[in-house]
C-alpha cells in the first residue's frame, strides 16, 4: 500500500505526531510509541534481538526532518535520532497504535 502524507506536525508540545494522509486518514501517534518502536538498527536489533526500550513515557518529539520524499527522521528529547520513519510505517503505527502500545506494555 502506498500512502502519502498531506501534513505532518508535532502536536501538544511534542507529545505526539499529528499526520494526515491522502486517503483522508488522520492519526495522532504518541511520541512514546514512535520512540519504543523506532525503526533504527539499535532498537530493532538488526543482527540481534530487538531492544526493549523502557521509561519513554515522557519522551517528546523535538524535531522532524524530511528524508527525501519517502520518510521523516524524528529527533527525540532523549537525543535519539537514528530511525527513518517511512510513510507506510507511520500509517501502520497510526492505524494499529493501540495494538503496538498494548504489546509494548505487555512485554515489559
Amino acid at each position: 500500500m502506498e500512502v502519502w502524507p498531506v501534513s505532518i506536525e508535532k502536536f501538544d508540545n511534542g507529545k505526539s505526531l499529528n499526520i494526515s494522509f491522502d486517503d483522508k486518514s488522520v492519526f495522532n501517534i504518541p511520541a512514546e510509541l514512535l520512540r519504543v518502536e523506532c525503526p533504527s538498527a539499535d532498537v530493532q536489533g538488526h543482527g540481534g534481538l530487538k531492544l526493549k526500550v523502557k521509561n519513554k513515557k515522557n519522551v517528546l518529539i523535538d524535531k522532524i526532518e524530511e528524508v527525501g520524499n519517502y520518510a521523516i527522521r524524528i529527533v527525540f528529547s532523549d537525543d535519539h535520532s537514528s530511525g527513518i520513519f517511512s510513510w507506510d510505517l507511520l500509517y501502520d503505527f497510526g492505524k494499529n497504535q493501540k495494538k503496538y502500545i498494548e504489546d509494548y506494555y505487555n512485554s515489559l
